[in-house]
């Protein structure tokens, strides 16, 4: 018995000894004018050329969020060996770009500004096929919005409890704020929301990962969406787990959306088609 409890504390003393890096960085962000406070976790045996995970937090929270509350992500980070990265992007922007509002142009940030700044600055796949999205909640919509939009710069995406449709809660989230009145502005409410999105998917151009608790208040929205993906013969993956729209639930989905981007990004990719 002495002997098992000496092996085992050496065990765990080498694998605690081993743990992945965290950074926080102030990237520039030349769109907004600002610096935008972003934390990178590393695996501690990065190897050479890295895939890239954007994990993407939801309506007000912080780019340290996924770090502090889910401190399981960081031992995902060494078991997977891809990079995560979590920008700030702000207390209620979903990731949008808004003409006129300087404040607000995070899809730059994110899907252009962020993307250079992270490859040139650590040992990355500077490749689509590498490189990957996903986020909860208010980050969950944000991930396909700019995955679906900018299919040239990611493969992959995923979404947890992801508010995949906006027009159901008009009066929520400062959305009105951003994109003015649902009653007046329907147009442009359907030009940002996920749910109307689905036609501008290429062909084998993303894989699609969803998930969401059934007793989270976007349930529905994304049982809608995966109704809609499946109508349109778009292919993903679609998981639905006990669970409600807080950080029990997210943390444990974390689990299965890492092991998701860690399948993708380890299969040969096909090129996209034009």
């Amino acid at each position: 018995m002495k002997i098992k409890f000496t092996i085992l504390f050496f065990l765990l003393g080498f694998s605690f000894s081993f743990a992945a890096k965290v950074d926080t960085l102030s990237v520039h962000s030349a769109a907004m004018g600002k610096s935008i406070k972003t934390v990178v976790i590393s695996p501690d045996k990065g190897g050479k050329g890295m895939p890239v995970l954007y994990l993407l937090h939801g309506y007000s929270g912080d780019y340290s969020n996924w770090v502090n509350k889910v401190p399981a992500l960081k031992e995902l980070v060494d078991q997977f060996g891809f990079m995560v990265v979590c920008p700030d992007g702000g207390y209620g922007s979903w990731y949008w770009d808004i003409a006129g509002k300087k404040d607000y142009q995070y899809e730059t940030f994110v899907s252009k500004e962020l993307v250079n700044h992270i490859d040139g600055k650590y040992n990355t796949v500077k490749d689509r096929a590498k490189r990957g999205i996903s986020g909860l909640s208010m980050g969950g919509h944000g991930a396909l919005y700019l995955a679906i939009r900018h299919q040239d710069v990611f493969s992959v995406v995923g979404s947890t409890a992801g508010g995949v449709d906006i027009r159901p809660f008009p009066n929520n989230w400062e959305m009105a704020a951003r994109l003015g009145s649902y009653a007046e502005n329907p147009e442009k409410w359907n030009q940002h929301t996920v749910m109307e999105m689905t036609h501008l998917i290429k062909p084998k151009s993303l894989e699609i990962f969803i998930d969401c608790g059934v007793d989270d208040f976007f349930f529905g929205v994304n049982e809608k969406l995966h109704e809609k993906l499946q109508y349109m013969n778009i292919p993903h993956r679609y998981l639905t787990m006990p669970g409600a729209h807080n950080w029990d639930y997210w943390s444990k989905s974390i689990h299965y959306q890492m092991a998701f981007f860690n399948e993708v990004f380890h299969k040969p990719s096909e090129p996209i088609k034009k």
